[in-house]
């Protein structure tokens, strides 16, 4: 903990000096410097705050120890003593373990509303159906998290399905706890479609991208070719007559952005235009190809039966999480949104791993 106890340290001197800064009337006068300094500061306040009770419970410790290796004659006063020390102890534990939490890095997206990719990959229609019930699953999840999602593009199967679907997803901290969803979700059970009664495997991606807010890039007219088209969603005789629909493609990069559930051409183009700034932004923070194609093949992977994150098997009602060998028995309830036990645990996986790496730094 000593090295925990240095950072600790420094922190809290960065948390008084900024707290000077703040009253300077040069820093002040500069709003965006201000509000910068500000936000690092509320970022601090916490973990400075929880320090501080830290400090004060050890002290509390160290003087009732000495108060009764000094001997007490008042028995009464000894136990008391004796119960304040062992409530001390449990709260300095409690607050060693809050503290290391508050130290590890937080992840600078993790506040952002996120772009999601569902795609249906291996087995065909049943790997569009299952597309659909993953698109359903976080609905309802983001449901019960009070957050909204908007459809930004779909292409639905025949069947009822989705060949892919992207969402928008705004809410507070959404990235932080659907970032973990990138991947290939394997799903074994009997198909619809299956009249002999045999379990199928089939697989949908996810992939999870934090939404760029005022992304800083400009990118040239000459580098977008437009398309527009009639759309195929519902909406009766008025979408089916005029090409509401969009198709964005940025030549240099070949990231194609389609928007057609919007009410007009226009409310399309603006969506398009947002969603397209957010994936070449990223695209280019990557600065290779190659690099970019890494990233995204680690983020969704291909697709294939043997690459999966994660099992949903129906005869069992059990859903299992190979990263972290979590098995839980109530596929039924986690298919209606019931994502808290997985999330909360990969969470708590993340947090150990970077607590071990913070300790041997």
């Amino acid at each position: 903990m000593d090295k925990l106890f240095d950072r600790l340290q420094m922190l809290e001197d960065r948390y008084e000096e900024l707290g000077e800064l703040l009253s300077d009337p040069d820093v002040i006068a500069d709003t965006q410097r201000f509000t910068k300094l500000s936000k690092e500061m509320a970022d601090l306040r916490e973990t400075v705050e929880k320090y501080n009770q830290y400090k004060k419970v050890t002290q509390q410790i160290k003087d009732d120890e000495e108060m009764l290796n000094a001997g007490l004659d008042d028995e009464e006063m000894a136990a008391m003593v004796k119960d304040e020390l062992a409530d001390s102890k449990v709260e300095k534990e409690k607050l060693e373990e809050e503290i290391k939490i508050l130290l590890i890095p937080k992840d600078p997206n993790d506040e952002k509303n996120i772009i999601m990719e569902i795609r249906g990959a291996a087995g065909g229609d049943e790997a569009s159906l299952f597309a659909a019930d993953l698109y359903n699953m976080y609905t309802r999840y983001a449901e019960k998290q009070g957050w909204s999602v908007q459809i930004v593009d779909k292409t639905p199967t025949e069947v009822g399905g989705f060949k892919q679907v992207v969402l928008l997803i705004n809410g507070k901290n959404v990235y932080s706890k659907l970032k973990y969803e990138s991947g290939a979700h394997r799903v074994q059970r009997v198909p619809v479609t299956e009249s002999a009664g045999r379990v199928h495997t089939s697989t949908a991606t996810v992939g999870v991208m934090p939404e760029e807010e005022d992304v800083e890039i400009e990118i040239d007219p000459k580098d977008i070719r437009v398309d527009v088209f009639r759309s195929s969603g519902a909406g009766g005789q008025h979408i089916n007559k005029t090409s509401s629909a969009v198709r964005m493609t940025h030549l240099p990069t070949g990231i194609v952005v389609s928007m057609q559930d919007q009410r007009s051409q226009q409310q399309n183009r603006e969506k398009a235009m947002q969603i397209l700034k957010a994936r070449v932004y990223d695209y280019y923070k990557t600065q290779e190809q190659s690099e970019y194609d890494e990233n995204r093949k680690s983020a969704i992977g291909t697709g294939d039966r043997s690459e999966r994150i994660r099992t949903y098997n129906y005869p069992q009602n059990r859903v299992t999480d190979h990263r972290i060998g979590l098995t839980l028995n109530k596929l039924d309830k986690i298919m209606n949104g019931d994502l808290d036990d997985i999330i909360d645990a990969l969470v708590l996986y993340d947090q150990t791993k970077a607590l071990e790496k913070l300790q041997n730094e």
